[in-house]
């Protein structure tokens, strides 16, 4: 068997097998031939092995099949194809395939047309991908995607770096208790307030300082760190609901929308209330209509009625009246 290995470019590799019948059989059972191909060196830990089996009993058979220990199996987009190398040079050309490689019957092919002599088989991949443990797009595993992934995650790491080494800062945020170095690019690109503040005749302007008196230290870090790119998950819990206020205040739409998505998940009894006063102050619309069905539905007014009665007498009028609106709509159900 001869095998020779070719890299087109990244995201695409050739590799031709050459193989010389006969193959001898022995008691009518079947040659196989297998080939670990992996892919450029640097990205293997990412995908484990993929194996072409060449089979011969009655039909010449290709298979292509994973590790049988991949927890993860690839989905493989190729092209194979099967090329006599003597005579006309004939070439059996199996249609683009393009699916998830799990066992070592997800992809063969009969070749039922006779071959004779030496003949080569190639396998052409147009893309290997894996697919996300959280659920996501599967990603591909070329050096264009990897590259792309690399270079995001190091600058979000030197972003980083900029923030907590207050590196070049040249902007000093004043809150409650304390004080905190930034950038005004950075600040002003996450934020349509920021910007506008640093670029009309205010006086933050003129200063390098920012007065922020309604907002602790903690609660600045971690807003800050979620403008940089380095918010740790437990960090963004903690501070979901001051982190919602600042969202809002200076009108940062991605960490208003991550705070609103997060509060749905875990309403329960203590917080489904100041929830959805939150929910009804900042327009989140979806907040407000789960605190709602968890009081009235599952019917958990009864378990807080001295609460909820006190905070009847000081929650906004809309409010109550949607509240109510929902107890009757539930009504005409029973």
């Amino acid at each position: 068997m001869k095998l020779q290995r070719r890299w087109l470019c990244p995201g695409r590799a050739i590799l031709l097998i050459e193989l010389k019948p006969p193959l001898v059989l022995l008691n009518g059972g079947s040659t196989t031939l297998l080939l670990v191909l992996t892919a450029n060196p640097i990205l293997s830990r990412s995908v484990n092995g993929t194996h072409l089996s060449v089979e011969k009993n009655r039909v010449l058979s290709v298979k292509l099949y994973p590790e049988i220990s991949r927890e993860n199996p690839p989905i493989a987009s190729f092209i194979i194809r099967v090329v006599s190398s003597v005579g006309d040079r004939k070439a059996l050309t199996h249609p683009i395939i393009d699916k998830q490689l799990k066992n070592n019957d997800d992809f063969v092919w009969p070749i039922e047309v006779p071959l004779t002599g030496k003949f080569i088989i190639d396998v052409e991949f147009l893309d290997l991908k894996t697919a996300s443990p959280n659920g996501g797009e599967p990603s591909s595993i070329w050096a264009e995607g990897f590259t792309a992934k690399q270079s995001n995650e190091t600058a979000l790491a030197c972003l980083g770096r900029m923030l907590t080494e207050e590196i070049n800062t040249d902007i000093i945020i004043n809150v409650s208790d304390g004080s905190i170095g930034a950038h005004r690019a950075v600040l002003a690109s996450r934020s349509p307030v920021f910007h506008s503040m640093f670029s009309h005749n205010l006086q933050e302007k003129e200063l390098s300082t920012i007065n922020i008196s309604d907002m602790s230290i903690e609660v600045c870090q971690a807003f800050l760190r979620y403008i940089y790119g380095n918010i740790k998950h437990e960090e963004f819990l903690t501070h979901r609901l001051a982190l919602l206020r600042a969202a809002d205040k200076y009108d940062i739409l991605d960490l208003k929308e991550a705070c609103h998505e997060s509060l749905i998940e875990d309403i329960d009894a203590k917080n489904v209330l100041e929830r959805l006063q939150n929910a009804n102050l900042y327009q989140l619309q979806k907040l407000k209509m789960s605190c709602m069905r968890y009081l009235v539905k599952f019917g958990k007014i009864y378990d807080i009625r001295d609460d909820f009665h006190a905070f009847l007498q000081c929650a906004d009028r809309e409010l109550i009246a949607d509240i109510f609106h929902e107890v009757l709509n539930t009504w005409k159900g029973f």
